[in-house]
């Protein structure tokens, strides 16, 4: 299993709009057979999202849709900082 913890930060005044745009992008990573758990938490204007995929195929065909890199491109001028990603390994 593969984990991986996104955190976005949208600018303020844009916060709402971040917000639909990670809506969506969640409802359709939900429905990829890879996808184990797509959670999104969220304070003011900072999305966290905690991602559990079966194995790195499944997570690179994920990382191919066009949700996704639309979410990416659309989102670039409405985040206050870059998307960071961090693929991580469960310890305890």
């Amino acid at each position: 299993m593969i984990s991986i913890t996104a955190i976005i930060k949208s600018k303020k005044e844009t916060t709402e709009t971040v917000k639909n745009m990670i809506h969506n992008l969640v409802a359709n990573t939900r429905k990829e057979a890879a996808c184990i758990r797509y959670d999104l938490h969220y304070t003011e204007n900072v999305f966290i999202i905690w991602e559990e995929w079966k194995d790195q195929p499944g997570l690179d065909i994920h990382n191919e849709q066009l949700y996704l890199k639309d979410f990416i491109t659309n989102s670039e001028s409405l985040l206050a900082s870059p998307i960071q990603v961090y693929k991580t390994t469960q310890v305890l």
